[in-house]
C-alpha cells in the first residue's frame, strides 16, 4: 500500500538522530536518541509516530498507529457528513404570474428550503415588461413573505439582465420543527381518545 505524502512517518521511517519523546499517556519524556525511543515503543508494543517533523528536534509520540489512523478517518467521515452539500435550486416566474402557478411554485420553493437547499428565485421580463419592474419586485416580496417561516433572504432583489433575482437560504431548524410536532400531536391524540 502506497504511503500518502501527508501521512506521518512511523517507526523506522523516522530519519532524525534525536527526538522529543511523548509517551502514550501524553507525558513528555524529553529529548532521547531515536534508537532509545524505538526501543521504548517496542517494549510497550506500540508505534513511534512523528507528529511534528518540522520541530527541532522532531516531536514523536508513542501510540497505536492503526487505532490513530482509524480515529482520524472516522473524524473526517463525520465532518463530511455534517457538511451536507447544499445544492442551489432555481425557480423562474413571470411578473404577471397566475395565482395557481404562483401557489404551485411557492410550494415547491418551500419544499426545497425544508430539504435544506438554497433557492434562487428569478422573475423574467420580456419586451415592454421591463417598464414594470415594480410588478416583479412585488412577486419576489410576496415569495419572501410566504416562505419566511422556512427560509431567510440571502440576497435582496436585484436586476441581472432581464432577470430580477433573490436568493433564499433554509433556516437551520426548519427541518426539525417540521418533523417533531407530528409525533407530539399523534401522542396527544392517542391519550385523549383513551380517557
Amino acid at each position: 500500500m502506497a504511503k500518502k505524502p501527508d501521512e506521518p512517518r512511523v517507526n523506522n521511517e523516522i530519519r532524525a538522530k534525536e527526538v522529543l519523546l511523548i509517551d502514550e499517556k501524553g507525558v513528555k519524556v524529553g529529548v532521547v536518541p531515536l534508537a532509545r525511543a524505538l526501543d521504548i515503543a517496542e517494549e510497550r508494543e506500540l508505534d513511534l509516530v512523528e507528529v511534528a517533523p518540522q520541530a527541532n528536534p522532531p516531536v514523536c509520540r508513542i501510540l497505536d498507529y492503526g487505532k490513530y489512523k482509524y480515529q482520524l478517518q472516522k473524524k473526517e467521515k463525520d465532518a463530511r457528513k455534517k457538511s451536507k452539500a447544499q445544492t442551489v435550486k432555481e425557480m423562474k416566474m413571470r411578473p404577471k404570474i397566475d395565482q395557481h402557478d404562483y401557489e404551485f411554485k411557492t410550494k415547491a420553493i418551500r419544499n426545497f428550503l425544508a430539504d435544506g437547499h438554497r433557492v434562487k428565485v428569478a422573475v423574467f421580463f420580456r419586451g415592454r415588461e421591463m417598464a414594470f419592474l415594480d410588478k416583479g419586485r412585488e412577486v419576489l416580496e410576496r415569495v419572501i413573505k410566504d416562505c419566511q417561516d422556512v427560509g431567510k433572504v440571502e440576497m435582496e432583489p436585484r436586476m441581472e439582465g432581464r432577470y430580477m433575482r433573490i436568493m433564499l437560504a433554509p433556516l437551520p431548524q426548519s427541518q426539525k420543527k417540521k418533523k417533531e410536532p407530528s409525533k407530539v400531536d399523534n401522542e396527544k391524540n392517542n391519550t385523549e381518545g383513551k380517557e
